[in-house]
């Protein structure tokens, strides 16, 4: 590349960078937790456990174990209920005053007893909190949107990134960090190594990471155009009085839809379904197809399934970009792994802050001239941020 050139992505690669860079950080350490959110949960006492049983114990019935939450809360209605695809004992309920509660109740009920649980309200825990600061800053569907730019910005930092390595690295051995230099050539070497080295992970999340932030707005086309089209015949007639048994439904679904589980329901006037159906959504049995939803339509009147389709391409794509994103689906070794990336882009990012707030100072008095010729004047300028 000629100089001119060089110093437009160094301009890029700094700025954007800079931009984003604390909002990464901030990512970054609320996202450690949540990759073991299991096993931080059962440490503090708020993940729910089934009690030990047979393993031929029978399951419930399902309108039994629906009974047994709204006896909890009498004046209140159920908006969802699901199971956990590795916890097939536990039924998590969701009730609320109306189908878009934000301050709904959840119940944890045995799948085999119907008898409650827990009454755990994920809001209010650590893991809570570092949730909601990842995923929208307390800021909603805004915060969402803010937060996808972040992922935007980090995605050209990483490919501007990519294009200054090589002049920086033509004089320099892959993996040298020059400790004998001035601190700032230490970090700028470490910068650059961790950089190159967290590349494609960085990416993966980054990019994962961003389509998540577009969840609302996509689901929200679908309403419109899927989900308008599914429950069409029912578009002027008044919600159902009374709604079918939930056992039922769930069979007829399961019947429709050989092979797979059941994943999570909506009840009617939820954002996943109509005024007039039970929202059954089905999964696969494997680590990645577990996170595939396909919805049934249920009748909430007479329980007869009305349709049954794959989700559109954007929402697949969207499912499959979470568990990317969080690295939870291929057990304690992807874990570690993620969270061994995390640490290390962490390092990335505030070696790079730290690099830039040093820029201006010079790199010891007894550094040469010579010492610092070795490296390109783009990445002390721009590279290194």
């Amino acid at each position: 590349m000629s100089p001119k050139i060089t110093r437009r992505w160094a301009w890029i690669h700094k700025w954007s960078s800079l931009v984003c860079t604390v909002f990464m950080l901030l990512l970054c350490l609320t996202g450690l937790p949540l990759i073991y959110h299991h096993e931080i949960g059962h440490v503090m006492g708020y993940e729910t456990e089934a009690p030990e049983m047979p393993a031929n114990t029978p399951k419930a019935n399902i309108d039994d174990i629906i009974a047994a939450g709204k006896a909890l809360y009498p004046g209140k209605i159920m908006m969802y209920m699901s199971q956990e695809a590795d916890e097939p004992n536990i039924w998590n309920l969701t009730l609320g005053d109306h189908p878009t509660d934000e301050n709904f109740k959840p119940v944890a009920v045995d799948a085999r007893t119907a008898k409650v649980l827990a009454q755990h309200n994920f809001e209010d825990t650590f893991l809570g909190v570092m949730f909601h600061l990842h995923v929208d800053l307390y800021a909603g569907l805004w915060g969402k949107l803010f937060l996808g730019f972040m992922g935007l910005l980090l995605v050209v930092a990483i490919i501007s990134g990519v294009v200054l390595y090589a002049p920086f690295m033509r004089k320099l051995d892959f993996g040298t960090v020059r400790r004998d230099r001035a601190p700032r050539l230490k970090w700028l070497d470490m910068h650059n190594l961790l950089g190159i080295v967290t590349l494609v992970w960085a990416l993966v999340v980054g990019a994962t990471g961003m389509i998540n932030t577009w969840a609302d707005l996509l689901l929200k086309y679908w309403q419109v155009t899927e989900m308008a089209e599914m429950v069409a015949p029912y578009k002027n007639l008044p919600p159902p009085s009374t709604l079918a048994s939930m056992q039922d439904s769930m069979q007829r679904a399961l019947a429709a839809e050989p092979g797979m589980k059941i994943g999570f329901i909506a009840f009617p006037g939820t954002p996943f379904t109509s005024a007039h159906h039970y929202g059954i959504f089905m999964r696969g049995d494997q680590a990645l197809t577990s996170r595939l939803y396909k919805p049934v339509l249920v009748d909430a009147q007479t329980a007869q399934v009305t349709d049954n389709r794959d989700l559109p391409w954007y929402l697949t794509a969207l499912l499959i970009s979470q568990p990317l994103h969080f690295g939870d689906y291929g057990g304690q070794a992807m874990k570690l792994l993620w969270a061994l990336l995390d640490i290390a882009t962490i390092i990335v990012l505030g070696s790079g802050l730290y690099l830039w707030l040093k820029r201006g100072v010079v790199a010891g008095a007894n550094a040469a001239p010579a010492d610092m010729a070795e490296v390109p004047a783009v990445a002390l300028e721009g590279a290194g941020k």
